[in-house]
C-alpha cells in the first residue's frame, strides 16, 4: 500500500473514532508496526494528529475548552497521582498559589494539616479548602463560567499583592517547542503572573495534555517544572533538554 493511502486510512479512522490504537492501524492498512510508527511520526510533524502511547489521537482545537464538570471526569486517577506528588512538595511555612483546575483541585486533601497559606483564583476550590482547614485568600476579578476561574484586570491586580514560595499551575497544552498553553489569553496572563511571583513554579498536566498546544501561551517550557503521569521514552529527551520533568507513575 502506498504511503498516501495509509495516511488517508489513518486520518479517516481518527476522524471516526478520535483515538485509535496502533494495532488497529496495523490491521486496517495491512502494514507492520514499524511502518505505522513512521507514518504517525510524519503525520504528527504535519500537525495532523498527536501520537500517544500505543496509538494516536486527534489534535484538540486551539480555543476548545471543556467545562469543569467535563474535565473532572477525565483521567481522574492520573490527576490524583500527580496532585498527591505535587502536594508532597509543599512544606510547612510555604505560601503557595493554587491555580484553578481539576488537577490542582485534587491537591487539596493532601494539604490538610500543613502550616501553609494558599492563594487561589479557583472558585471551585473554596469549599474543599475550608473543609480541610487550609488558610486561604481568594483573588478578585471576573468569574469565568466554564472554568470557575477568576481572571481579568481585577485578578491580576489582587495577585500582584502577593509573592509565593511555590505555585501549581494547570495547562491545556504542553509542548516541547511551544511551551505551556491554554485557550484563554486572560487566563494565560493570570497563570503567567503567578509563575513570575513564585520562587518555584510547577505545571501539573496529565499525559493527554502532552504534545498539544492551545491558543494562548502561558510560558516557555523552562519556566516551570513539569509534573505528569506518563512520558514516552522517545519524548523524554526533548522535554528534559528544556526543563525539569517529574513523571509520577504510582
Amino acid at each position: 500500500m502506498l504511503t498516501e493511502e495509509r495516511h488517508r486510512i489513518i486520518l479517516e479512522l481518527l476522524a471516526e473514532k478520535e483515538v485509535v490504537k496502533l494495532q488497529e492501524l496495523v490491521e486496517a492498512t495491512n502494514s507492520s508496526e514499524s511502518t505505522i510508527r513512521r507514518d504517525l511520526t510524519q503525520l504528527e510533524k504535519e500537525k495532523k494528529l498527536r501520537r500517544i502511547h500505543g496509538g494516536a489521537t486527534l489534535l484538540q482545537k486551539k480555543r476548545e475548552e471543556l467545562s469543569v464538570l467535563e474535565k473532572s471526569t477525565k483521567h481522574i486517577q492520573e490527576k490524583k497521582r500527580i496532585a498527591e506528588y505535587a502536594a508532597s512538595l509543599v512544606q510547612n511555612g510555604d505560601c503557595i498559589y493554587l491555580d484553578a483546575g481539576t488537577t490542582t483541585f485534587q491537591m487539596i486533601p493532601h494539604l490538610h494539616g500543613k502550616d501553609i497559606v494558599v492563594v487561589t483564583n479557583g472558585i471551585m476550590h473554596l469549599d474543599m479548602l475550608l473543609e480541610y482547614d487550609v488558610p486561604t485568600y481568594l483573588l478578585g476579578g471576573f468569574m469565568k463560567k466554564k472554568t470557575k476561574a477568576l481572571i481579568g484586570r481585577g485578578a491580576l491586580q489582587s495577585l500582584k499583592s502577593y509573592s509565593f514560595d511555590k505555585c501549581f499551575i494547570g495547562a491545556n497544552g504542553v509542548h516541547y517547542e511551544y511551551g505551556y498553553t491554554t485557550p484563554d489569553p486572560e487566563e494565560a496572563m493570570v497563570k503567567y503572573t503567578a509563575m513570575q511571583l513564585s520562587q518555584k513554579a510547577y505545571v501539573l498536566a496529565d499525559h493527554s495534555k502532552l504534545n498539544e498546544s492551545a491558543f494562548a501561551k502561558i510560558a516557555e517550557l523552562h519556566e516551570a517544572t513539569l509534573i505528569t503521569n506518563e512520558l514516552a521514552e522517545e519524548w523524554l529527551e526533548p522535554y528534559k533538554a528544556k526543563t525539569a520533568v517529574e513523571v509520577v507513575t504510582k
